[in-house]
């Protein structure tokens, strides 16, 4: 059978230019080696990772808030058996909405791992299949650390970590990004005690340096234990614990930890393996990505690659919204996708979210800005949630007001960072979010505060 387009991967982004082009006319088909839909994050990443730390954080509430809240009674008991079955269900549901919308679009489901042999051609087992057009959206891996021996019982990456056979007493984590202080705090949670052990002198790197601060701190109280500054020089496991050797950068001192798992989580590398692009002769960055132009096109015509296999931030929602722009662009369409605001969540509790530039990409930039702040503390509806530790920062240019960024440390900031970005897609000025209504009593009048803050200042703080 021939296809205008066969998507290699069923991740966010495969599946998501896989559908739009279909509903643009195209005869679309993608390719999955796994048993079900929705690559690494439906399966063993974002999904089943939310669902965890959904479940975990109900449980906070209720050891450390219900009784205030006139809601007595006994404690709840964790059965990971089960709250590893919820995990289960969330993910199969997820996945078989996946597969039920490739039914509806009619998106031929290819199963088994693809490989390239040539331009319009991908392999998948014995069977050769033609195809106008190839979009590559194989996804990413964990990177590795030398010395660090990953078995996925003890010693684990992110895949492992959402199933370990029991909470472990003492988790290492290493690694102070996205994936490892949301899984640590999973496990601090269950009563696991964490220790985060970060090469670099803060947490979440990139981030507001302010927002980082203010997270470690958090994140300390709830029982975390960080130690910055540390190289790790190797990880090693016997059937049921493990030992992580690291050295403090400021003096080369060599420490241990044992521990009963530890959590490999020092970022993530595109996966190509078996795709055969080497022997296609397809362009590749020094940092091991599929190089493409500003429309997805690789150095082979007619091949295109999106998602973690390219340049820019690894997120699902970016490659979604490259998976949408490609097709557009093959359907004849102007594709495009704006990198400028293209938020990032950490879904811990506090929830961290982030648009746009921060203070320190500023500060390089020697632009002129000005910061509107506000801290959830004035804001009625998270005082009486227990949910009043954080702030929202706005960025604004300091002559024109345009919203340059902003960053937001509280409840569901991952929600409310939205409007910001919303704003900034249409180069809206603070003011005129401070000039938008906002229901009463909600979180999101902290992003009202915080860009009235910008101007004549917020009317709580």
């Amino acid at each position: 059978m021939s296809y205008d387009l066969i998507v290699i991967g069923s991740g966010p982004g495969g599946y998501v230019c896989a559908i739009r082009a279909a509903q643009l006319g195209l005869k679309v088909a993608c390719v999955e080696g796994r048993e079900t839909l929705g690559g690494t994050c439906l399966n063993v990443g974002c999904i089943p990772s939310k669902a965890l730390l959904h479940a975990t954080h109900q449980l906070h509430e209720a050891a450390h808030n219900f009784d205030t809240m006139g809601l007595t009674g006994a404690k709840p008991k964790v059965d990971w058996k089960k709250m590893q079955s919820y995990k289960s269900d969330v993910i199969g549901q997820n996945t078989k909405g996946i597969e039920f919308l490739f039914k509806k679009n009619k998106v031929d489901w290819i199963k088994g791992w693809a490989s390239i042999p040539a331009p319009g051609k991908v392999q998948v087992g014995d069977t050769l299949h033609e195809t106008k057009k190839i979009v590559i959206a194989s996804g990413s891996e964990s990177s590795p650390l030398p010395g660090v021996e990953v078995d996925e019982k003890v010693i684990v990456t992110s895949t492992g970590a959402l199933e370990l056979g029991k909470i472990p007493k003492k988790l290492v984590v290493i690694g102070a990004g996205v994936i490892g202080l949301e899984m640590g705090s999973v496990y601090a949670r269950l009563g696991s005690e964490v220790t985060v052990v970060e090469y670099l002198d803060r947490i979440i790197p990139g981030n507001d340096g302010e927002v980082a601060k203010t997270f470690q701190k958090l994140l300390t109280k709830q029982g975390m234990t960080f130690v910055l500054g540390a190289a790790v020089q190797s990880a090693s496991a016997t059937k049921t614990k493990a030992t992580v050797t690291y050295k403090l950068r400021k003096d080369d001192s060599e420490h241990k930890l044992e521990a009963d798992a530890v959590l490999l989580s020092t970022g993530r590398r595109p996966f190509t393996d078996g795709l055969g692009l080497n022997d296609l002769g397809v362009e590749m960055t020094k940092r091991g990505q599929i190089a493409t132009d500003s429309h997805y096109k690789t150095s082979i015509d007619g091949v295109y690659a999106i998602g973690d296999a390219i340049e820019g931030p690894m997120l699902a929602h970016k490659a979604e919204d490259e998976g949408m722009a490609v097709a557009e662009v093959l359907a004849g369409q102007a594709g495009h996708v704006n990198y400028g605001v293209i938020p990032g969540v950490i879904y811990t509790w506090p929830e961290v979210a982030s648009v746009g530039e921060t203070e320190e990409t500023l500060k390089e930039q020697g632009r002129s800005y000005k910061v509107g702040k506000f801290n959830f503390m004035g804001n009625g509806r998270a005082k009486a949630n227990f949910a009043a530790d954080g702030f929202v920062k706005i960025l604004a240019d300091k002559d024109s007001d345009r919203i340059l960024g902003a960053h937001i440390i509280g409840p569901y900031a991952g929600d409310l960072i939205h409007e910001i970005c919303v704003a900034m897609e249409f180069g809206a000025a603070a003011e005129d979010l401070a000039r938008t209504c906002h229901a009463h009593p909600t979180y999101s009048e902290a992003v009202r505060e915080a860009a009235l803050a910008c101007g004549d200042g917020a009317i709580h703080a």
